[in-house]
């Protein structure tokens, strides 16, 4: 059987699952789920990623994500790929963390959302890893609520829109909505191609997104991004050495780790530098 076809346009949006290698766990503690929340916030911002809920498992995650640029794959190679740098240095191992491809479901955001908002934040009650969705810590519901404080860059503004003007009143309607959905079906039976969530005329018109001389059981290669150049050239050619360190990052040709190995700073400086530099962009635009 082909892969399922890998989809991207602007404006996208997903629902985005990766499970551990040879079905291990993902997280070990509550520091492992903290550090991907971490990566996942900065994922979010360097690819300006909406992030409309999360749930954080055992053994793999759920991500519904909207993509306003097409950089999906960019975005999910820097996520699981800084992740597994972060777990494996803490945990002092080497390897896989992640089972090959994540799985990216393209879906139609009207009505769907909010469908799979409540379907993701209910998977650990489902689960039966806790009684109500809120004792779960590691989803987007506590935050979404307001009884956390909200993490990993999560945008509830359209979910909360969908029930009322008020906040208060949206918050107190979606609480209501989640709770009527434990005995719902599954979205995933009205799946399509293995790919799609969405009617029949939505499914038309995102396959316009795939190259016309391209048979359709074929996988769209990613964008190759050019070839970053060597960490001296940005040394040499910028005028500060934090201007070189967010230039290599940009390239996309290097982690963290191996931007600050060159540089001799740990990645937690350098991440604290790509974001004072990312904000400082962002600012001036």
């Amino acid at each position: 059987m082909a892969r399922p076809l890998r989809i991207e346009y602007a404006g996208a949006l997903y629902h985005i699952t990766s499970r551990g290698d040879k079905k291990s766990d993902i997280y070990q503690d509550d520091h492992d789920r903290e550090s991907f929340l971490e990566t996942l916030g900065e994922v979010c911002q360097r690819y300006n990623w909406i992030l409309h809920a999360y749930c954080l498992m055992n053994n793999h995650y759920h991500l519904l994500v909207e993509t306003p640029e097409v950089n999906l794959s960019s975005g999910m190679r820097q996520l699981n790929g800084v992740y597994t740098q972060r777990f494996n240095r803490y945990h002092n191992q080497v390897g896989h963390v992640f089972q090959g491809r994540y799985k990216a479901i393209i879906v139609q955001k009207e009505p769907y959302l909010l469908e799979l908002a409540r379907y993701i934040v209910l998977n650990p009650v489902r689960a039966r890893m806790v009684r109500t969705v809120n004792n779960w810590r590691w989803s987007s519901y506590r935050a979404t609520i307001r009884s956390a404080p909200p993490q990993a860059r999560l945008n509830t503004d359209w979910l909360l829109s969908c029930f009322a003007k008020r906040k208060l009143t949206a918050i107190e309607r979606y609480k209501r909505f989640v709770a009527e959905g434990k005995n719902q079906p599954s979205p995933w039976i009205q799946l399509q191609n293995q790919v799609f969530l969405g009617s029949e005329k939505f499914v038309d018109e995102t396959r316009k997104h795939l190259p016309t001389d391209k048979d359709l059981s074929e996988i769209p290669k990613p964008q190759k991004r050019p070839t970053a150049r060597p960490l001296t050239y940005y040394s040499k050619k910028t005028r500060s050495r934090n201007e070189a360190i967010f230039k290599a990052y940009q390239s996309g040709g290097y982690t963290m780790k191996e931007i600050g190995d060159y540089f001799d700073l740990h990645y937690s400086r350098i991440s604290r530098i790509i974001r004072e530099k990312e904000v400082a962009t962002k600012d001036k635009t």
